[in-house]
C-alpha cells in the first residue's frame, strides 16, 4: 500500500459534512511524514506566505526564510521589487544568506566565495581553474545561476509558489481581496503602512502549525481563554464565514477602536466601525481588518510540533509614523500580544493530547466549528490527492 493510499484511508473520515466527520488524526500533528508530504502537496503546489516585505525595506535588503525546512531568501531589488531565491550557492551547496543585511551589488558565498548579482546571476567563481584561475573554458555560468523563486505581493506580505504551477496570483488572491474592498472600498489598502515602531513581534510555539490555524478559526474559545476580550467583544457578536476553497474566518461585529488622548487614529471611513474580519488564508498566514489598523501573522512550520509565529501591525496614513500617534501603536501592539498570547498555552495543549492514544481526530460542533472543519477538509483533500483540485463548488 502506498503512503498516498494510507493516508487517503486516514483522511476519508475528515471530508464528510461537517456534522458527521471526524478531525485528522494524531499523525497529522505528531510525525514527519505528515510533515514532509505537506511540503509536497500542500505548500509547494500552493501560494504559501514567506513573511513581510516590510523585512527588506531598502534596495540590496536580504533576509533568509524557511518553508517547512526549504531554505530561501527574500531580496529587495534594486527597482523595488521584492524577489525570492533558494538560499543555496550551486557549488558545494552552502547556504549564502546567513542573516538579515544589506548586499551591495553581489551575494557572495562564504565558504569559496562564488559570486552572484542581484538579479542571481553567477559572476564571480574564484579559483575554479586552480589558484588565480577564475574562469575555465566550456563551464557555463549561466547554468549554475541562482534558482528563483514565482513569488508575489499582496498588501506587505509575500507569497511564494515552489513548484512554479499555481494558478495566478491575481485569481487566487482575489476572493479574499474583494471581501476586504467590500468592506472598506477599492484601494483602501494602498493608505495601509507597517507601523514604524510597536509594530512587531513573534511566539516560538511547540505546537504544529494546523493547530494554530485551528485556534484562528474557532471563536467558540472566547469566554475561556479569551474573558478580557469576550467582555469587549462578546462570542455571541461573532460570525464566521467561508471562501469555497481558500480561507475561512470569523468576525465580530462589536470591536472597539483604539482611542486616543490627543486624536483618533486615521480609518478607513467605508469600513463598518465595529467590524473586525480575521480570515486565514490557506495555508498559513492570518488577516485581521478594522477600520482603524490591520495586523498579520504568518506562520512558519519548523517541526511537526514546532512553529514560528511572526506578527506586524500597520496602519493608515500618518499613524503608522506619526509620533503623535506611538502611545496608539504600543497599545494596540500590548493589546493583541496579550490577546495572541493566551492562545498559545491552549494550542500547546492541544499538542501534547496529540499523544493520546485516547484521541482520535475529535469532532465538530454543526455550527461553530464549521471554519475549522472547512480546514481540515482543505488540508485531507490535498494530502490524499497530491495535488491541489480545482477551486471547489460548495464549501459545506
Amino acid at each position: 500500500m502506498t503512503v498516498g493510499l494510507a493516508i487517503s484511508e486516514l483522511v476519508a473520515a475528515v471530508d464528510r459534512p461537517v456534522g458527521d466527520a471526524a478531525g485528522l488524526p494524531n499523525r497529522a500533528y505528531t510525525g514527519t511524514e505528515f510533515f514532509r508530504l505537506e511540503l509536497e502537496r500542500i505548500f509547494a503546489p500552493s501560494w504559501a506566505c514567506l513573511g513581510h516585505a516590510a523585512d527588506v525595506p531598502r534596495a540590496g535588503d536580504v533576509r533568509p526564510a524557511r518553508l517547512l525546512g526549504v531554505p530561501l531568501f527574500m531580496l529587495r531589488a534594486p527597482g523595488g521589487r521584492v524577489r525570492v531565491f533558494h538560499n543555496v550557492c550551486s557549488h558545494r551547496g552552502n547556504e549564502l544568506v546567513w542573516e538579515p543585511g544589506r548586499v551591495k551589488g553581489a551575494i557572495r558565498c562564504p565558504y569559496h566565495a562564488w559570486t552572484y548579482d542581484l538579479d542571481g546571476r553567477l559572476t564571480g567563481t574564484p579559483n575554479l581553474g586552480g589558484i588565480g584561475v577564475h574562469r575555465v573554458q566550456g563551464f557555463d555560468c549561466g547554468a549554475r545561476d541562482l534558482r528563483e523563486v514565482r513569488c508575489a505581493r499582496w498588501l506587505d506580505l509575500v507569497f511564494v509558489n515552489l513548484s512554479g504551477d499555481a494558478m495566478p496570483f491575481e485569481d487566487w488572491i482575489a476572493p479574499l481581496a474583494t471581501r476586504f474592498e467590500g468592506l472598506g472600498g477599492t484601494g483602501f489598502e494602498d493608505r495601509l503602512h507597517p507601523a514604524a515602531t510597536h509594530g512587531e513581534f513573534s511566539f516560538d510555539v511547540r505546537a504544529n502549525w494546523k493547530l494554530a490555524v485551528e485556534n484562528n478559526l474557532d471563536a467558540s474559545h472566547l469566554p475561556w481563554i479569551h474573558p478580557s476580550l469576550n467582555r469587549q467583544s462578546p462570542l455571541e457578536d461573532h460570525y464566521c464565514f467561508l471562501d469555497q476553497d481558500g480561507f475561512a474566518g470569523q468576525g465580530s461585529s462589536a470591536y472597539d477602536t483604539v482611542p486616543h488622548e490627543s486624536a483618533p487614529l486615521p480609518r478607513v471611513e467605508a469600513w463598518p466601525a465595529r467590524t473586525g474580519e480575521y480570515p486565514c488564508l490557506y495555508p498559513n498566514v492570518f488577516v485581521s481588518g478594522h477600520a482603524d489598523h490591520f495586523w498579520t501573522m504568518v506562520l512558519e512550520p519548523v517541526a511537526p510540533d514546532r512553529t514560528i509565529e511572526r506578527w506586524r501591525n500597520y496602519f493608515f496614513d500618518g499613524a503608522a509614523r506619526d509620533a503623535g500617534f506611538e502611545s496608539a501603536r504600543s497599545r494596540i501592539r500590548e493589546r493583541w500580544a496579550a490577546i495572541l498570547g493566551e492562545d498559545v498555552t491552549v494550542v500547546e495543549g492541544m499538542q501534547r493530547g496529540r499523544s493520546s492514544p485516547a484521541f482520535g481526530g475529535g469532532v465538530f460542533a454543526p455550527v461553530l466549528d464549521r471554519p475549522v472543519h472547512h480546514f481540515h477538509r482543505w488540508v485531507a483533500r490535498r494530502l490524499a490527492a497530491g495535488e491541489p483540485p480545482a477551486r471547489a463548488a460548495n464549501a459545506g
